[in-house]
């Protein structure tokens, strides 16, 4: 079975939810009780481990886990909001964590 050996989030200090990315990082590194690594506008790494629009251009912040298979996993590549148009970090943990159990299904 297939595991995380590490979480890697490409941000930019300057997007307005950079703090909560960070925070969201953080609280699932715990949660799984593996490493972190923060990059800082690395869209080469975006282009080719993250998402990307119809240009094939990549955007940041992005949250993705490097396997121990030498693969990765998009965990997410937009923060969710709720019903008040607020980013919410529970949906946002939720839908990284809810990728990994099927990655462990698998």
């Amino acid at each position: 079975m297939v595991k995380v050996r590490k979480l890697i989030l490409v941000t930019a200090t300057h997007h307005p939810y950079h703090s909560l990315w960070m925070k969201l990082t953080e609280d699932l590194s715990s949660e799984l009780g593996v490493e972190k690594e923060v990059r800082e506008e690395d869209y080469v790494f975006l282009i080719e481990h993250g998402e990307t629009d119809e240009f094939g251009m990549a955007w940041a912040p992005q949250l993705v886990a490097e396997l121990d298979d030498g693969g990765y996993l998009l965990l997410l590549s937009k923060m969710p909001f709720n019903e008040l148009l607020q980013p919410d970090l529970s949906k946002a943990r939720e839908e990284a964590l809810n990728k990994l159990r099927v990655l462990s299904s698998e």
